[in-house]
């Protein structure tokens, strides 16, 4: 590593993401307060959303692929009775029910029976590929194509009544990554037998990484590398081993001392981040990624 790169910011940022933000727009922002070009993002938030987005910067832009797969939670607000072209408040209405006779109970359970692994539908507004170009982008055409459902896992949904008078529930969801909380919304409104829309998403925590840590892009704080990785199982080596590790090699379960299924954040003796480690064939794990020192 270069002196010039030695010198440079790393490490993961925790940032609240504004109301009107593109996640790109904080991205931009990010490499303005840490001037560095080498600052990513894990997990899209619309511009609309609020909360929780994790940012890596340096080296830690190559952590973000473990990252990404973290679970995630949300709170925000289903609007029974309407439905919009983006499924969320953002959109055009696209139709309108009366749905004045659902009863909190009935939008319990028709949230009940979302929780679990599900198949969803990818909404036309995301940022999924179909035939080499993004949905988003056909949508603004005015296109619709067929999408593939998709497997999600829904860990708990929670709706609670805001104004049932007018339809408006609250929304608490725990869910694997992937999972498109303006469908579930959409999807109750249908289930219920009308439509329905999603307003005022925050995103409250991926991972371990909640909304009471998080700081505006402005004034971020970075955590380590090693600590960006604490969803994941730590092994502790010493030099010795650390050398091994550093220099990439594969090693035996026992010599690395690692149990479960991985991957494994690779710590020395120092507390810094030598590698994240994978199985490998039987009895062995290999370096996913290797820091170099």
């Amino acid at each position: 590593m270069s002196e010039k790169e030695a010198g440079q910011a790393e490490g993961l940022a925790v940032i609240d993401k504004e109301d009107g933000w593109t996640s790109h727009d904080v991205v931009a922002k990010a490499r303005g307060v840490f001037n560095t070009r080498k600052v990513g993002h894990a997990g899209t938030l619309d511009p609309g959303a609020t909360g929780v987005l994790l940012l890596g910067v340096g080296r830690a832009t190559r952590l973000l692929r473990f990252l990404t797969p973290l679970s995630k939670q949300y709170v925000g607000e289903l609007v029974l009775g309407t439905e919009t072209s983006t499924l969320d408040a953002a959109g055009e209405i696209t139709a309108v029910y009366d749905m004045s006779g659902i009863t909190p109970e009935q939008v319990a359970d028709a949230a009940s029976g979302f929780v679990g692994d599900i198949m969803q539908v990818p909404p036309m507004v995301s940022a999924i590929k179909v035939g080499g170009r993004r949905l988003y982008e056909l949508a603004r055409e005015g296109l619709e194509v067929e999408r593939e459902a998709r497997p999600v896992a829904v860990h708990d949904l929670v709706v609670a009544p805001i104004d049932p008078d007018a339809g408006v529930y609250r929304i608490e969801v725990s869910c694997s990554s992937g999972t498109y909380i303006r469908s579930l919304a959409a999807d109750i409104g249908t289930v219920l037998g009308g439509g329905g829309h999603l307003r005022a998403l925050r995103r409250t925590a991926i991972g371990s990484f909640a909304a009471d840590e998080a700081r505006p892009v402005g004034s971020p704080a970075l955590l380590s590398m090693a600590e960006a990785l604490r969803d994941y199982p730590a092994v502790s080596v010493d030099e010795s081993v650390g050398r091994r590790v550093s220099s990439g090699q594969v090693m035996e379960v026992d010599e690395l001392a690692v149990e479960g299924d991985g991957p494994w954040a690779v710590v020395g003796s120092q507390g810094q981040l030598l590698a994240v480690y994978e199985p490998f064939t039987s009895g062995s794990v290999k370096p996913a990624m290797v820091i170099p020192r």
